[in-house]
């Protein structure tokens, strides 16, 4: 099945030739390696691209395992491409499986990485440079600083729901009820049925993402990063800190002693499934015994913001208000999504259905205590055609809202 994701590849196309490496990262089994190696490789070809310059190594499987070795890989490139008068293009897929090896003329010095490698053939003006990775770490500060400002970063998320539906088809509504349950990972399409929908999603979980961070990051305690993560989910949509999550695990289970879980070791562990893009401060793993459509709306927004370039913030406002002795006091009210994108904010509540005028107004207050003109949408479960209210307040349905972009 064709999985067209022109958002993506628009941005790629953007980037060509601008002298940097472009990375582009998000958690494994997204749809990087077949947005790299299939589209976009696709596209170069319509372009006139001759195939054989296109180099392609995937360092995950064991036919490229050489190439982990990062001097490998910049001598295997240099060879094909060094004094060719033609453009060349370079995929390298998965390169967070690359190995740091000894330096061969300083042994006890410091260990060469893909960094080093990928610097040194960003020196070769005909080629153009484009890997793929699963893990955070690779961009974080301090390796930004090693790499000297030298990339761009394209993020992947699992498929949105336009990109769902234009590859399914049929009624929206059907096709957005086994979005909200199943979500967007792409192979969860060639699945024939529920059943093995949800083989696949578990076994992804625990064979792919799990044991990836227990044997990466050497964790001893699986019980706690398994609570840790499914405290994680039930909290989607609130506030909530490692010294909350580290007494709930602690009370809950009733720890005690040796076996008491500390707030660092929750901190850690939180890390690691950021540095996975299994977290981005919302919940990216459901189960099969609750599913709450408040909850799976949130999340389904806040992705959708992320893909389409938004900074997402959590909004606080305060109003003055009435307690029940009839006094006056400043009362702090909670907007679900602040969206930033260049100057423009736009404020989204979250709500799967208004079916009385109190859950409206709840929804509406804080909305109207922002103080600026930005917009302002309710993105709900119970509506279909959209409309606005006397405040210029847009409700929108949910389906509507996903399926245009002009509106974020």
């Amino acid at each position: 099945m064709d999985i067209k994701r022109d958002i993506y590849l628009n941005r790629i196309i953007s980037y060509m030739w601008n002298g940097q490496v472009k990375v582009i990262t998000g958690i494994r089994r997204c749809g990087k390696s077949y947005l790299l190696r299939t589209i976009f490789k696709r596209w170069l070809l319509e372009q006139g691209v001759a195939e054989d310059h296109i180099l392609s190594y995937e360092l995950d499987l064991a036919k490229d395992i050489r190439y982990r070795n990062p001097l490998e890989l910049a001598k295997a490139v240099r060879e094909r491409v060094e004094g060719q008068p033609d453009r060349w293009y370079l995929f390298v897929d998965e390169i967070q499986m690359s190995d740091e090896v000894p330096n061969p003329y300083n042994p006890d010095g410091k260990k060469i990485t893909f960094y080093d490698a990928l610097n040194d053939l960003k020196s070769l003006d005909n080629l153009d440079i484009y890997v793929t990775g699963s893990n955070s770490r690779m961009l974080s500060s301090d390796i930004l600083t090693e790499f000297r400002g030298r990339s761009d970063e394209i993020r992947v998320h699992p498929l949105r729901f336009a990109e769902y539906y234009a590859a399914v088809g049929g009624d929206k509504a059907e096709a957005f009820e086994d979005y909200a349950f199943f979500g967007g990972m792409p192979l969860i399409l060639s699945r024939p049925d529920d059943t093995a929908k949800m083989n696949y999603l578990k076994s992804l979980f625990s064979e792919v993402y799990l044991k990836d961070i227990v044997e990466r990051k050497k964790i001893r305690r699986e019980d706690v990063l398994g609570a840790t993560l499914d405290l994680l989910c039930s909290s989607v949509g609130s506030l909530t800190n490692p010294n909350n999550i580290a007494n709930a695990l602690n009370s809950r289970q009733k720890r005690a002693g040796e076996n008491t879980v500390a707030a660092n070791t929750v901190t850690a562990y939180i890390g690691h499934l950021s540095d996975a893009y299994l977290f981005e401060e919302c919940r990216a793993r459901t189960g099969f015994r609750q599913q709450e459509m408040t909850h799976i709306m949130e999340n389904i927004l806040y992705n959708e913001l992320r893909v389409r370039g938004c900074e997402v913030d959590i909004g606080i406002v305060y109003g003055a208000e009435k307690n029940r002795k009839g006094q006056s006091a400043q009362v702090a009210r909670e907007i679900d999504f602040v969206a930033s994108r260049g100057g423009k904010k736009t404020y989204i509540q979250s709500a799967y259905a208004l079916d009385t005028d109190e859950k409206a107004a709840a929804e509406v207050k804080p909305l109207s205590l922002t103080g600026d003109s930005f917009p302002k949408i309710i993105v709900r479960h119970d509506i279909r055609k959209r409309w606005y209210d006397d405040n210029g307040v847009l409700n929108i349905g949910i389906l509507d809202f996903l399926l245009d972009d002009s509106l974020v």
